[in-house]
């Protein structure tokens, strides 16, 4: 079954991941040291109905939005339903500029 995707073993995998991030940033990570704000950002249909130049399906993201958006659905409601479509994108931000910052520093950058 290398094709099922276990709930239970992806909260492991982020509840790690997390815990590394913590340890190499802090508990706060101030965003707007980080230097970036925007992100190209590939439409869901886009990105997994590869079928057609993508290139229509590109826009812009944004790390501060995405943040917002994390931040108000904490404050929802506890019977409010989460949009898992919208609110994973936001996630998925969120996690893309974790890993963006802790990419090893290349030569043109040391200049």
């Amino acid at each position: 079954m290398t094709d099922m995707l276990r709930i239970q073993d992806l909260r492991q995998v982020c509840a790690m991941l997390l815990d590394a991030v913590e340890e190499r940033f802090g508990p706060e990570i101030d965003l707007s040291d980080a230097g970036v704000d925007h992100y190209w950002n590939v439409d869901l249909r886009t990105a997994f109905e590869v079928k057609e130049d993508p290139a229509a399906g590109i826009d812009v993201g944004q790390s501060s939005d995405d943040t917002a958006e994390l931040r108000a659905l904490l404050r929802r409601p506890t019977d409010d339903v989460p949009v898992l479509w919208h609110d994973l994108q936001h996630l998925a931000g969120v996690l893309r500029l974790l890993a963006y910052l802790d990419l090893p520093a290349t030569g043109a950058d040391e200049s």
